[in-house]
């Protein structure tokens, strides 16, 4: 009897555990919140950038985005074509579009992610995830050359961009055209660092419209940042925070202040398996509040060059 009384004390003692699980597990998934508690102690064991287990960006991926990159470029040069809906807000239909504009100008940054179908499947990243997300500010009061001269000036993105932004530098400047790199800090339970290399391209549309864009040309996770051991690794091979980013900036000076979007492209390690109802929304949400900060800090940037020159 004492046997079967300590038996039947751990049957019930597992389902109790199992059962804080599955409630657990279930919570998650209803209410997609900031991850807390014991999970949050769970999250970086599963995911640290250890160089022993790192995750290694498989050529199929690369050339899965590369192909994602070619699908979606067309569509944006129709919209900058003569007749197109250069801002995405220009493209929306009423009364959707007055209330995105009524937000915008009232301040508020309006985010959405985007899709580019590919029904041949040739865009597949495997053991990769691709990001797409575009965002829109409008910044009163202000002209395009003042955003401009706060845009451009990357030696200085690491105080307007602060602190996700911790150096930056222009390696090279001919004409319309920038080599530059920033040393990145992303911080989302875990702090990672990395350095990136960009090339960027500016182009004149015409009287108040103009664009430019991004493109990665190396990403490296940073260990041990600031320390004595500080060291990159392997590009590609690494936690696979940050793989490439495509960057797609447009301007639109209204006359009554600017209009900045930013369509950001990005590629990252896959969720492992069995955990995206675990840390899906969490991975999910790093490109959109990056995105988001980028925005707002360029808005705070350009008007507080603006006010200062006012003085």
């Amino acid at each position: 009897m004492p046997n079967r009384q300590r038996l039947t004390r751990c049957v019930l003692q597992v389902d109790s555990v199992f059962g804080h699980v599955r409630s657990r597990r279930e919570a998650a998934i209803r209410n997609r919140g900031p991850i807390r508690g014991p999970w949050a102690l769970v999250i970086p064991l599963l995911l640290a950038p250890s160089s022993a287990g790192a995750t290694n960006l498989k050529p199929e991926a690369t050339q899965g985005f590369d192909q994602y990159i070619r699908l979606t470029e067309p569509r944006m040069e129709r919209e900058m074509a003569p007749g197109g809906a250069f801002l995405w807000v220009d493209g929306l239909a009423e009364p959707r579009r007055g209330d995105v504009q009524a937000r915008l100008q009232r301040g508020e940054e309006i985010s959405e992610r985007l899709r580019t179908a590919d029904p041949s499947g040739r865009s597949a990243t495997p053991g990769a995830m691709i990001h797409h997300w575009v965002g829109t500010i409008f910044i009163p009061g202000v002209t395009l050359q003042q955003v401009l001269a706060v845009v451009q000036d990357y030696d200085r993105h690491a105080r307007d961009y602060a602190p996700e932004v911790t150096q930056s530098k222009t390696i090279e400047h001919k004409g319309d055209n920038f080599k530059i790199f920033y040393r990145l800090r992303k911080k989302k339970i875990l702090t990672i660092i990395l350095d990136a290399n960009f090339d960027v391209h500016h182009h004149v549309l015409g009287p108040g419209r103009e664009y430019s864009n991004s493109f990665s040309t190396r990403i490296a996770q940073v260990e041990n940042a600031g320390e004595p051991d500080e060291h990159e690794l392997p590009p590609g091979k690494d936690g696979g925070y940050l793989w490439r980013l495509n960057s797609y900036w447009r301007y639109f000076d209204s006359g009554r202040g600017v209009y900045v979007q930013c369509e950001a492209i990005s590629l990252t390690r896959d969720i492992p398996t069995g955990l995206a109802w675990l840390i899906g929304p969490m991975v999910e949400s790093v490109p959109r509040e990056s995105l988001e900060f980028t925005l707002q800090s360029t808005r705070a940037a350009v008007l507080r060059e603006a006010a200062q020159a006012g003085r």
